[in-house]
């Protein structure tokens, strides 16, 4: 149903840097390329991440509550990509690990705020 998804960044050459290599670790690269609208996938088949100015000239901001939560095969993906997301200056949101029965989960932030989440289930 999610075809894909658009974080604003304040800063896109730092954001395209962070995800270019971030999201590199679970196979996904540049799929898009537009101006400063960039948006990263294995395929146009599945869902996709995409970092942009926003369209309204304002300043980007993230939501307070609002998570993108990336989907990985195991738990030691999980752990992987939430170290390499640490290694690429993300802030800490909650360490990979457990998160009740059969649901574990890393937590972090972009640079520019946003909210992500690697999940295995």
């Amino acid at each position: 149903m999610i075809g894909y998804i658009t974080l604003g960044t304040r800063d896109p050459a730092k954001a395209q840097a962070f995800y270019d290599a971030l999201l590199a670790a679970v196979g996904a690269s540049r799929l898009m390329e537009i101006d400063n609208f960039v948006l990263w996938g294995r395929s146009m088949d599945e869902p996709c991440l995409a970092s942009t100015l926003p369209y309204d000239g304002a300043e980007a901001t993230y939501g307070n509550g609002t998570m993108v939560a990336l989907r990985m095969a195991s738990t030691d993906e999980v752990d992987a990509l939430y170290a390499r997301a640490m290694e690429l200056g993300a802030t800490d949101e909650g360490p990979a690990g457990p998160r009740g029965d059969g649901f574990y989960a890393g937590y972090f932030r972009d640079p520019d705020g946003n909210k992500l989440c690697a999940f295995f289930a």
